[in-house]
């Protein structure tokens, strides 16, 4: 299941050259030496506006806004102000460039391989999530390669304020996101840490996912899931009443994905996905027993694992740059559920019917096999860390021969919030020990015994939360 780790020995040999280099480059962009502060210093960068500041003990927290080009092939084709946040700790210390793909978040918070070399962190908000979307939106202009290269602009502005190592993140899409910016500016980072990151190289052929949830767990959790989901089913007249009720309370509408009765099949047929995605296995024992319960507790749980309120009008409006690019570039998964076969009325719906008929779509089959075969290729200094029990795992990265320094990792038992932490504890120290040594961090005792890391910043609980609030606020649907 695991990747066996080769790098106990490398890691000894490369510590001195690594660490040796660290310290020297950049003595100068310390801000006692440049006689300003660090806001002055990023608001002296071209295209920069501060939005507020948010100080947090230990850092200085800032929301701004950077230009980008709406096509960077002509950047003089218009413009839009791009959100992004930093979580100052020192310009003497490694920066992580964290993204998760969608929006971002506007409260101080620390991705995993931040508190791992306690350094600062840049997060961006991916091109097209409100506020970061041009008037009026050219949607042609939505690709991996226009994300990538608006990573790369603003991490070519920012090197010279932040001059030590940097290290690019995220999660889900974020992971991806990471992927493809290493992809198509490989100079750029020092080493890329992705975490339950998708690959789906042939949008067509999902059987990848069939087999997983056909295995996933015990048998006996499957078969309970599988019988809430034909339970609601069986019930759509009365279950939709109840969902009819709460979209006129709430004055959600259903005009993207054509009716009420549409989005409530998705929402049902999203269920099994959505409970191994973030649930756990001790979490098997709340699925209620479906031939049992009532219409009330029936509709409630549906609710608490799939959301009711996702495939409405307004549930999907924050997401259709993620539907967009799904359909145009990314792929998605087609899974079959044969248990629902014959109470399916539209089957596992497609990326296009969760975005407005307005906005053309047109897949681009070639372009994660890009990704995928550079990466098994010329992979340098990649992390990817995966779910034993998470359905985006189902096809993930791997590395061929070409691949150097880099490593495909899974935690056993884990969801979608899979993490270094989370791994074996063996395997999890040896990890924390290669990101120090990319960040050129790592303590003397980590580089003469790997088995020593750990996270150079001690937890805390409102900024290590980050990726777990993303999960939630992300959580429902298929993202």
């Amino acid at each position: 299941m695991r990747t066996v780790l080769r790098w106990l020995l490398s890691l000894v040999v490369l510590a001195g050259a690594v660490t040796a280099q660290a310290g020297s480059a950049v003595a100068d962009q310390d801000p006692a030496r440049d006689g300003r502060d660090i806001l002055q210093r990023l608001l002296a960068v071209k295209g920069v506006k501060l939005v507020e500041e948010k100080p947090y003990e230990g850092y200085r927290y800032f929301v701004l806004t950077y230009t980008q080009p709406v096509d960077h092939r002509h950047p003089g084709r218009g413009t839009f102000d791009q959100r992004f946040t930093v979580l100052h700790k020192d310009t003497s210390r490694p920066t992580v460039f964290h993204t998760s793909g969608y929006g971002v978040s506007t409260s101080p918070g620390r991705s995993e391989p931040t508190r791992i070399v306690d350094g600062n962190q840049i997060s961006l908000e991916y091109r097209y999530f409100t506020p970061s979307r041009p008037e009026p939106a050219d949607w042609s202009k939505l690709t991996i390669w226009q994300g990538a290269s608006d990573q790369h602009r603003l991490f070519t502005a920012l090197k010279p304020v932040y001059g030590k190592k940097w290290l690019a993140t995220g999660g889900s899409k974020g992971g991806m996101t990471a992927t493809y910016y290493e992809r198509f500016y490989p100079r750029d980072m020092d080493a890329v840490v992705a975490y339950v990151a998708p690959n789906d190289v042939v949008d067509d052929e999902d059987s990848a996912y069939d087999r997983f949830l056909a295995d996933v767990g015990t048998a006996e959790c499957r078969e309970a899931l599988h019988a809430v989901q034909r339970e609601a089913l069986l019930r759509r007249g009365p279950l939709s009443e109840r969902y009819a009720e709460l979209a006129g309370r709430t004055g959600a509408t259903f005009t993207t994905v054509g009716s009420l009765d549409k989005a409530f099949e998705a929402v049902v047929m999203d269920l099994a996905w959505g409970f191994w995605q973030y649930a756990d296995e001790a979490d098997c024992a709340d699925v209620p027993e479906a031939g049992s319960a009532t219409d009330a507790e029936l509709f409630a749980y549906v609710d608490e694992v799939s959301g009711w309120s996702f495939y409405t009008d307004q549930g999907l409006a924050p997401y259709t740059p993620y539907y967009y690019q799904a359909g145009t570039q990314l792929g998605s998964p087609g899974i079959a559920q044969p248990h629902l076969a014959d109470l399916s009325r539209y089957g596992y719906q497609a990326p296009r019917e969760f975005v407005p008929r307005s906005i053309p779509m047109r897949f681009e089959k070639h372009a994660m096999r890009d990704v995928d075969t550079w990466v098994r290729h010329h992979a340098r200094r990649m992390m990817f860390v995966y779910g034993e029990n998470d359905p985006w795992s189902a096809e993930p990265f791997r590395l061929g021969a070409g691949a150097r320094d880099s490593y495909v990792l899974t935690a056993p038992g884990a969801n979608h919030g899979a993490n270094v932490a989370g791994l074996v504890p063996e395997e999890s120290a040896r990890a924390t020990a290669r990101i120090q040594q990319w960040a050129g961090v790592a303590p003397a005792a980590v580089q003469s015994d790997p088995a020593a890391a750990a996270p150079l910043a001690a937890y805390d609980h409102t900024l290590d939360s980050l990726d777990e609030r993303l999960l939630q606020k992300y959580r429902g649907g298929r993202l």
